[in-house]
């Protein structure tokens, strides 16, 4: 899948395709002027060094007309070549190191400008995005970034000021001869603008194929276990080097164009100072000019020409920036699904933690066709337990969602607090949650640091006071580094109850008023699971807490239970009124129960209630 689709859509890619070549590179100007001084200071580098360039035809011309008159000239001459190539290094050396440095703060900035953003976009925009693409727009899309703003619009600045300023030159020492090159310069510049546009287009192409190639591959390295355990290797790498043989290709069509480009315009070029040359060669031969004014001429057609082919192959590089900055552009411009309104609610302190849903219908952006939520009412009380449980796909974990406002419902309210989510600025109604998801994001750091991330200020004495409580503290001591122990990429080095506990401590440093727990011990053994239902117990204290469940073992505590079928609430009560109902409640928990107390299987109507809806959305746990 393309990130095109994900960022906006093929109508928005052939928009952005109409739009001037350099458009998406001005995007990043403001990146740039940012260090005016240092930039002044590049600037001013980059003109010595041009202007040091331009004063050695000058020098030479009257060495040759006027220096072999005597010893003395010769030396002084010479003695003149020598300041000027003084100048001309400590300029070049600074104007490199400048704008290099401004090439790196500038990429800088803008990886983080472009990680910042990311992190604000919905959850809707993730589901159709692939991550590794967008690491690839982070890394290898700001790396061509770099070289064009640390190398090449400086090579390009310099060629422009050595071009204009060697034509002027030449128009001085010979009017008649500036004639000759003014009149191949179209021929010049015709090639490098219908060349530019080709190699812009191929690298936007080269890019995006590198950009699939890096997205599977980072599909498949966090899924190696699985893809060793099915003997997948051989079919993995196959795959990938057929992406990663696009993506060569693709890059190789780019580099053609660019070779293309840079052998038509070298052969135009120094074809056009041979002919000046010759021409100038027969009025030398006249007695209209000396030879040393035709030398400086010559020296700034050379000038001249050298810079206008560098600024070829310049512009070549650019025109590859530009379709890597396309890319990261549509990023930028992706605007979140749910964001702050533009005068967001307060929510009322001291936070209470009322939950209420009216009405609320919900589909997936994905599948606007598939209803997930069809009608949903339901209120929860400060302080008070509820459980929701229900088939597989019957919208358990979508409510959770909505509260968290990571999706708007396309129908009905959502009040936290009294306050409809529409009006709630996300990150403030977010601050008053806490989250113990089934399938745990443990992070590549410390196990404290994985738990501070519930609250990054906390002292360590307070990380400790949380693992204690989430009956984390023993198995964390005993590991080698104590707190400080990395736990590898997404806790590998963990057990699945030790991963919960870190979580639940998390849960527990947030101290949320509202904690929602997602199939908490689902995957746990009878110990483990022991151990995490102990810290839920404590967790859930003076806290309004809603359970999703598959185990109803585990909701039997809750003050209310909440039956969910076919996106509905369809059952509400306590855990022996619904069993005596003898509706889907009563039959799920003839499944567990009955099976456990030896009775034999349930019936068959049970089991098949089950199942998810054929067709339906899956969207529980």
């Amino acid at each position: 899948m393309s990130m095109v689709t994900a960022a906006g859509g093929p109508a928005d890619a052939a928009k952005t395709e109409r739009k001037p070549r350099l458009r998406p590179l001005m995007r990043f100007l403001p990146f740039m002027l940012r260090d005016k001084a240092m930039l002044a200071a590049a600037g001013l580098a980059l003109a010595i060094a041009a202007l040091a360039t331009l004063a050695v035809p000058l020098a030479i011309r009257r060495m040759i007309d006027f220096g072999f008159s005597s010893e003395g000239m010769v030396t002084q001459y010479f003695g003149m070549l020598v300041v000027i190539a003084a100048v001309l290094a400590v300029a070049s050396a600074a104007r490199f190191y400048l704008v290099t440095t401004i090439g790196e703060r500038v990429v800088a900035d803008i990886r983080s400008a472009v990680f910042a953003h990311l992190t604000t976009l919905s959850p809707a925009f993730y589901d159709t995005a692939r991550t590794g693409e967008l690491i690839s727009r982070i890394s290898a899309d700001t790396t061509q970034l770099k070289s064009a703003v640390g190398v090449s619009v400086s090579i390009a600045l310099r060629n422009i000021i050595m071009f204009v300023g060697a034509v002027a030159m030449m128009v001085v020492t010979s009017p008649q001869l500036s004639l000759y090159v003014v009149g191949a310069i179209p021929f010049l510049v015709l090639p490098l603008v219908a060349f530019g546009r080709d190699v812009r287009k191929r690298s936007r192409i080269a890019q995006d194929r590198l950009a699939d190639a890096t997205a599977y591959a980072d599909e498949n390295i966090q899924a190696v276990r699985t893809m060793q355990a099915f003997t997948a290797e051989a079919m993995v790498t196959g795959r990938f080097s057929a992406a990663a043989e696009e993506a060569f290709d693709s890059a190789r069509l780019a580099n053609r164009a660019r070779a293309i480009l840079t052998a038509v315009i070298i052969f135009l070029v120094f074809a056009s100072v041979v002919g000046v040359l010759w021409a100038g060669a027969l009025q030398v031969l006249a007695g209209t000019i000396t030879a040393g004014r035709l030398s400086q001429f010559v020296l700034y057609a050379v000038f001249a020409a050298s810079a206008l082919s560098q600024l070829s192959e310049v512009w070549s590089e650019i025109s590859q920036a530009a379709g890597a900055a396309e890319r990261i552009v549509e990023i930028m411009e992706t605007e979140p699904a749910v964001a702050a309104p533009a005068t967001p609610l307060a929510l009322p302190e001291p936070a209470r933690g009322e939950v209420a849903f009216v009405a609320v219908r919900f589909a997936y952006p994905v599948r606007p066709e598939a209803k997930v939520l069809d009608g949903v009412s339901f209120e929860v009380r400060a302080g008070e337990r509820v459980a929701i449980v229900g088939p597989s796909g019957s919208g358990k974990s979508t409510l959770f969602a909505l509260i968290q406002r990571f999706y708007d419902p396309q129908g009905g309210v959502v009040r936290i607090d009294g306050v409809p989510l529409a009006e709630v600025d996300p990150a403030a109604l977010r601050r008053r949650i806490a989250m113990v998801p089934q399938d745990v994001a443990i992070f590549a750091a410390s196990v404290a640091d994985n738990i501070r991330y519930g609250r990054p200020e906390a002292s360590d004495e307070e990380v400790r006071q949380a693992a204690h409580l989430a009956h984390a503290a023993e198995f964390i001591e005993r590991l080698p580094g104590g707190y400080g122990s990395l736990v590898g990429e997404r806790g590998v080095t963990l057990s699945g109850g030790q991963r919960q506990r870190i979580a639940i401590a998390r849960a527990i440093l947030r101290d949320a008023p509202l904690l929602l727990l997602d199939e908490a011990t689902s995957a746990l053994d009878a110990e483990s699971e022991t151990l995490v239902q102990g810290a839920l117990d404590g967790l859930m204290k003076g806290r309004t807490t809603l359970v999703i469940a598959h185990r109803l073992a585990t909701v039997l505590t809750c003050d209310r239970i909440l039956v969910m079928e076919h996106g509905r609430i369809v059952e509400e009560g306590t855990h022996d009124s619904l069993v005596a109902s003898g509706g889907l409640y009563a039959r799920l928990a003839d499944l567990q129960f009955g099976l456990a107390r030896g009775r034999g299987p349930a019936p068959r109507a049970a089991v098949k209630r089950l199942a998810p809806p054929e067709g339906g959305p899956v969207s529980g746990p």
